[in-house]
């Protein structure tokens, strides 16, 4: 552009736009003066106070808005900054004007409509609106600039207002809960699978309390490294977001440090995937200091590599030709900090283990039979636990409803007895971290002479749930630990008996060759077999053998 361009340009900042005004003729006159000019879309970002903030160029198709640095959502339902920008060719408001409107949550659009050579200005005005679902865009008539009238002092704050009160009643009972968006991209793979992932995400949100809005499932040909999905599919979600008042996306798989980057630039919605999900619910739920210093150690290693910055550059550790300099940076103090806690953490969970550590010495020396129960998060293993001991361990219908080990002695005839642990519950792609923080917890697996493995009989995906335990265990190197599979909730199969009896077969038949035993932990009555089979694996000698 020429020197007289840009200084045209530099001089739109001392335009000042009265505050009940939209924009002014004169304004609007010089914009489409300079955009004639140059053969660019030149457009203006005017906040509440009838300053411009910005002034941006585009090319003959379109613009590209920076980023708003300076106005930050936060809780506001708008931005607080209006956009008038130029249409060479007299088209209307664009689709990617709205997704600007929405995207960025902006007070209005205004589109000037010009023929060059003629005085006559035009204006189409969008905003958005509150709608059954979500704010909308509502886009009005082509009109004469002259014959606008829009009072923004007044028509900008009510409409923010409306919107609020919109999303406010959205939520459900009036609760104030995060409200999110699912996402699953996966490559290959059936959809099936896809499905019954994003319905365990679900799950996840709900015991989070976490209100699932809508899901979007992609399966590409390949990931896209900056988004997952592609980057037109990740503005749609965005877009959809927004419209339906969510405050979060939920991502079912874990994202890298630049990719939550590349989401978070585009979005000021939180972003976060299932393992930090995880890890939130685990905070929620543990009680004892084992559980508390576990969660948090595991949550410290999970941000610790999503720290942002320049990096090694600035390391006062680095130290040598290249490390003097201003000293530590605020990101390299955090990290530092946050090292240093970990290495606290540690040092407490290595006493804490030493404690559990003579106790099961204590509890081995008494030659006690050990029974530790583990399985699938909710396949009802705490259930179990209280109907065979009794007992009153927390349960409710929710993934890890209980955290933390809980342990207790089970009595049999003739004054026989055994201990039987209920451990954390096991989940698909278990965050690294926190398996890595409660290796100490599930040590107790290790002194067990039996691993009772409950199973979510009437879940759809028990088999792959079995699985997915199983490959737990061998990370754990307890794979050739004696196990006795129980399958549990047989009163839910016994329902879906009557829909669907294929499904109930298919358990009858996997407990038959797995050598398992069915049973419903809420129906003391179904224990005996249980109860049999334990007796017979410690104590052959006292129980008379099965009849033929």
């Amino acid at each position: 552009m020429k020197t007289s361009q840009i200084q045209a340009l530099e001089r739109l900042y001392r335009r000042r736009v009265p505050q009940a005004e939209f924009c002014t003729h004169e304004l609007a006159s010089r914009l489409v003066e300079v955009s004639g000019d140059i053969r660019r879309q030149v457009g203006i970002l005017i906040n509440r106070y009838g300053m411009v903030e910005y002034v941006i160029v585009g090319d003959e198709r379109g613009l590209v808005i920076p980023e708003l640095r300076d106005y930050p959502l936060g809780k506001r339902t708008l931005r607080g900054l209006r956009l008038i920008h130029t249409h060479l060719k007299n088209e209307p408001v664009s689709e990617d004007d709205i997704t600007d409107l929405a995207l960025l949550r902006l007070d209005l659009v205004a589109v000037l409509l010009f023929t060059p050579g003629r005085p006559h200005i035009s204006v189409q005005l969008a905003h958005l609106s509150p709608a059954h679902g979500g704010p909308s865009a509502v886009t009005g008539q082509i009109t004469p600039l002259e014959r606008v009238e829009m009072d923004c002092v007044h028509f900008i704050p009510e409409l923010e207002a409306d919107l609020e009160r919109t999303a406010r009643g959205a939520a459900r009972g009036g609760e104030a809960v995060e409200r999110a968006i699912l996402i699953s991209v996966t490559v290959g793979g059936e959809r099936q699978e896809a499905e019954d992932s994003i319905a365990e995400l679900r799950e996840l949100a709900r015991t989070a309390q976490v209100e699932a809005l809508d899901a979007f499932i992609q399966r590409p040909r390949q990931m896209n490294p900056r988004f997952l999905m592609g980057e037109g599919k990740m503005r749609d979600v965005v877009i959809r977001a927004l419209q339906q008042g969510a405050s979060m996306l939920i991502f079912d798989q874990e994202l890298t440090p630049a990719q939550i980057r590349s989401i978070s630039a585009m979005t000021e919605l939180k972003v976060i995937d299932r393992s930090q999900l995880i890890l939130d619910i685990f905070a929620r739920r543990a009680r004892t200091l084992d559980g508390k210093v576990q969660v948090e150690l595991a949550q410290l290693k999970y941000l610790l590599p999503r720290l942002t910055g320049r990096g090694v550059q600035m390391s006062r550790l680095m130290g040598g030709i290249g490390g003097r300099g201003p000293g530590e940076t605020k990101l390299e103090i955090d990290r530092r900090r946050i090292r240093d806690r970990i290495a606290s953490l540690e040092r407490e969970l290595k006493e804490l283990s030493s404690g559990r550590e003579q106790r099961r010495r204590r509890r081995t020396k008494a030659g006690v039979p050990i029974i530790s129960i583990v399985g699938y998060t909710n396949a009802g293993k705490s259930t179990l636990l209280n109907a065979l001991t009794k007992s009153e361990v927390f349960t409710e219908d929710l993934l890890f409803a209980t955290l933390d080990t809980s342990t207790r002695r089970l009595r049999f005839p003739r004054e026989r007895e055994v201990i039987i642990t209920d451990t954390v519950g096991f989940i698909r792609s278990l965050p690294k971290s926190l398996l890595g923080a409660f290796k100490a917890t599930l040590e107790e697996l290790r002194d067990a002479d039996l691993l009772l493995h409950v199973v979510d009989a009437a879940n759809s995906r028990f088999e792959a749930q079995i699985e997915q335990v199983q490959a737990i265990l061998e990370e754990l190197e307890l794979g050739d630990k004696q196990q006795l599979l129980v399958f549990n909730k047989m009163d839910l199969l016994a329902d879906l008996k009557k829909k669907d009896t294929i499904a109930f077969l298919r358990v009858r038949q996997a407990a038959r060759s797995r050598g398992g035993i069915t049973l419903s932990a809420r129906d003391r009555g179904t224990l005996a077999a249980l109860m049999d089979e334990l007796q017979r694996r410690f104590w052959p000698d006292e129980v008379p053998p099965l009849a033929d």
